[in-house]
């Protein structure tokens, strides 16, 4: 009988009671993965800047590996924003990466990826999140992802925008994956002790390693490289319509969802602080004002309408032509 090499072997995991086969990777496509993470870290940086002006960069080093976080922070447009990129290696995986994978609890990891909060000072931009991600665990490799948006005054056009880019991204792989992550996400960004989604969502997607390496990592790349085309034209069209106090403090007070979501729920917060990475780029995502409890103002129609008409998950694609 003959032995397969190592670089030949397939690694079986479970998947939805399924047996799933997965080709080995090498270092070199490990390498790869990550130093496109790191470019699309310093594309996205460089689009930020040239509408806001210079981010303030801090490289890193721990026990665990290194990364870069970039702010922006009080700018014309951005009250606070980072985009961070970080690579790292670890000998437990930590709890809040391995709910699925029960099976590597504890093992060697390899994980890395681009994180992106921006939180504009116009409360009529909204705040918007981007991440992807990728792990590799004793061979067993997976990615994940997404982006989502977070408006306090909602515009169907927006809405329709960032998910028709959302889609555009995943249909030139696979038409079915953005039905799929779109719900993924709206049962994701859920506040269950509020009962309401954080925002008008987008898509999501974890543990996902289907097909093949190159399918997967494709899947990956083309989710944060749809990210500016979807989210630039709001802030333009947006950053510059007026506002007074009264939305400043609705602003706030929907901020307080977004900081409740990402530290009761949230598992990339959970797992960054499980692994011992640098808290001040895990909570980046927080903005740097916000307000509990109600509103000072009365809520008004175009308050109650982000709450009745954009809030409940819904199909955000423009009308077929």
């Amino acid at each position: 009988m003959m032995v397969p090499t190592p670089d030949a072997m397939l690694n079986n995991v479970k998947r939805d009671n399924k047996a799933v086969r997965l080709e080995h990777i090498s270092e070199q496509q490990s390498d790869a993965i990550f130093n496109d993470l790191q470019q699309l870290q310093q594309r996205l940086v460089a689009a930020l800047a040239a509408l806001d002006g210079a981010a303030i960069t801090e490289h890193w080093q721990s026990a665990l590996g290194s990364g870069t976080m970039c702010a922006f922070n009080n700018g014309t447009l951005f009250e606070r924003g980072g985009v961070n990129f970080s690579r790292i290696r670890g000998e437990q995986l930590p709890t809040a990466a391995s709910v699925r994978h029960p099976q590597l609890a504890g093992k060697p990891y390899h994980a890395g990826g681009v994180s992106l909060v921006l939180h504009p000072h116009n409360p009529y931009c909204p705040t918007v999140h981007l991440n992807v991600r990728w792990f590799n665990a004793e061979g067993v490799w997976w990615c994940g992802g997404g982006m989502d948006l977070t408006p306090y005054y909602g515009f169907v056009e927006d809405c329709r925008h960032f998910h028709h880019h959302c889609r555009l991204a995943l249909d030139v792989h696979d038409t079915t994956l953005y039905p799929r992550f779109k719900k993924n996400c709206d049962d994701y960004f859920f506040i269950r002790h509020r009962n309401e989604a954080r925002g008008v969502g987008g898509i999501f997607f974890d543990d996902f390693n289907e097909q093949s390496f190159a399918h997967s990592s494709a899947v990956m790349q083309a989710v944060g490289d749809a990210f500016l085309p979807a989210y630039l034209p709001l802030l333009e069209k947006r950053r510059n319509t007026p506002y007074n106090e009264r939305q400043r403090d609705w602003q706030q007070h929907r901020r307080g969802r977004y900081v409740e979501f990402n530290l009761v729920y949230d598992r990339g917060t959970l797992f960054g602080l499980q692994a011992g990475g640098r808290a001040d780029a895990i909570l980046m995502s927080l903005p740097p004002s916000v307000c509990w409890g109600q509103p000072k103002f009365a809520i008004g129609e175009a308050e109650q309408a982000l709450l009745r008409d954009f809030l409940p998950p819904q199909n955000w694609l423009p009308p077929a032509s």
